[in-house]
């Protein structure tokens, strides 16, 4: 009975960040948000580190032409990590538009970006991607939530436009999905965990050290909690990016991920565990237990497979090893609707917790490379 309470505990443990712990927010205090009328907006700048981006850079530039043109007063500066591609050049084809720094040394995106930030006078710093385009009608609404004295940072809504080219896009887009109408429940009562870096807005006031290795908008996004400061959702803020559509690009990528967030995850737990109790249940539900997925499948394979040993149903413990093993090879050299998608799913989960493990190796993630099926 025992084994089985384990197994059980751990589907729990697995499942709790997808669905109990979206279901617990929505019994927590609502906290409004004072939004200013779109009228009187403070100054804000633009910012994006781009390395190798020339496919991405037409696209780019167009965007902020558009997002200028509604909003005169925004300025725009871009952080080039020693492309080897045309980046540089056309980053400086246009310095009516734009600031481009370039590096000299491949220094990674926290190095861009602080880089960046010690050069802006302005309130609020807008951050974004350079393959990542916003809707110009998204900066004024943006940019009011910061009438709320309250309000240190915002996180808008990403949506991944290119869904139906693979099975990898199509579930990267739905898990995506899924963490959106997580962060609004979060951002409802309080404040989200952590913004993603494809956009966001802080108080430049309150813009904190991020060392070279971790998450540059995680670290940077949590400092407006950890100054007493909100962070918060706006679904009125929308942008938009291609996903990757190779599974191997993907793994690849969340790997990258998990290992700078669980470096990141050590480095902000001291200011998370003061937080109160509300503050570091968000986060061990929203981030920690989720970083461990794979670890709690396991954990729920194996004391499950131990259990039915211990009834005497040993033939059932080795058909459920061995039936999911052959499924999942199955649906990763089949394109099967609905298995295949599972085996993505279970690639991801696996992906971020060999993530997790390089982090405790003391594996460090500083440079990126855009991934070619993007």
């Amino acid at each position: 009975m025992l084994l089985a309470i384990f197994a059980a505990v751990s589907v729990v443990l697995f499942l709790h960040p997808y669905v109990s712990y979206p279901l617990t927010l929505k019994f927590l205090r609502e906290k409004p948000i004072k939004k200013g009328d779109g009228e009187s907006l403070p100054s804000a700048t633009l910012v994006f580190c781009a390395y190798n981006e020339e496919r991405s850079l037409p696209s780019k530039i167009e965007n902020l032409e558009a997002i200028k043109a509604l909003n005169p007063q925004i300025e725009f500066m871009a952080y080039a990590d020693l492309c080897s591609d045309q980046t540089v050049p056309i980053l400086k084809s246009r310095p009516d538009l734009l600031t481009a720094v370039a590096a000299t040394e491949r220094t990674g995106k926290a190095f861009g970006m602080r880089t960046l930030v010690s050069m802006i006078k302005s309130d609020i710093i807008i951050f974004t991607d350079a393959n990542v385009l916003l809707d110009p009608e998204s900066v004024k609404p943006m940019l009011s939530y910061f009438a709320d004295p309250e309000v240190g940072g915002v996180a808008g809504c990403l949506h991944y436009i290119n869904a139906g080219e693979s099975v990898t896009a199509g579930v990267g887009s739905a898990y995506w999905r899924l963490e959106e109408s997580i962060k609004r429940l979060e951002s409802r009562c309080g404040s989200i965990m952590g913004a993603d870096g494809s956009i966001f807005a802080l108080r430049r006031a309150h813009y904190p050290e991020v060392p070279p290795h971790l998450l540059d908008d995680m670290i940077s996004s949590m400092g407006m909690i950890f100054a007493g400061l909100r962070l918060v959702s706006a679904p009125d803020v929308v942008a938009y990016e291609r996903n990757t559509t190779a599974s191997a690009d993907e793994f690849r990528r969340k790997r990258r991920i998990a290992c700078r967030a669980f470096n990141s995850h050590k480095h902000v737990w001291p200011q998370v565990s003061a937080l109160g109790p509300a503050m570091v249940y968000k986060y061990l539900s929203h981030k920690v237990l989720r970083w461990l997925g794979a670890l709690w499948l396991f954990f729920a394979a194996v004391f499950g497979a131990l259990a039915l040993v211990a009834w005497g149903l040993w033939w059932l413990a080795l058909a459920g090893l061995i039936v999911p093993a052959g499924l999942f090879w199955l649906g990763a050299r089949r394109n099967i609707p609905g298995l295949t998608a599972v085996v993505e799913i279970l690639t991801s989960i696996g992906a971020t917790f060999v993530g997790v493990t390089d982090s405790f190796r003391g594996q460090t993630y500083q440079t990126w490379t855009p991934a070619a099926s993007r």
